[in-house]
């Protein structure tokens, strides 16, 4: 923190007392200068609620933006967001996120392999698809 002359109107005092308040937040470069009241202690007690209101707006977009990531992964638990269909009388296994049917005796009897890596291979493939997007824009 810093003090400073106010400028503009206000005759001598404003030429001779430093009542303007400079306040740096160093972790985020945020900087607050303040000249509205003609006191240094009201504008340094101004500057601070100015930087703990935009530090709580940061905090807050950073927190919407990890909600709507999680959001993303959940989904709505919904009937229709099936993962995976068990058709006994096919022997088959069918997951939905991937549109590939599996054997039911493998799956049944942990041959997981296959649908894991599918997975992976999706997963991998949207994170290409949405880093190519976020490069292009």
């Amino acid at each position: 923190m810093s003090t400073m002359r106010s400028g503009g109107a206000g005759g001598q005092n404003v030429n001779k007392v430093e009542t303007a308040v400079d306040l740096l937040h160093k972790p985020t470069g945020i900087r607050i200068k303040c000249t509205q009241e003609r006191s240094q202690l009201k504008n340094k007690e101004l500057a601070m609620k100015i930087l703990m209101t935009r530090l709580y707006d940061i905090e807050n977009e950073r927190e919407a933006e990890e909600r709507a990531r999680r959001g993303d992964q959940i989904g709505t638990g919904g009937r229709s967001e099936k993962i995976r269909t068990y058709n006994w009388k096919d022997s088959r296994v069918s997951d939905h996120r991937l549109g590939q049917n599996f054997p039911l005796q493998n799956f049944l009897g942990g041959e997981v392999g296959p649908i894991i890596d599918g997975l992976i291979a999706k997963d991998q493939e949207a994170k290409l698809r949405q880093l190519s997007e976020d490069s292009m824009n």
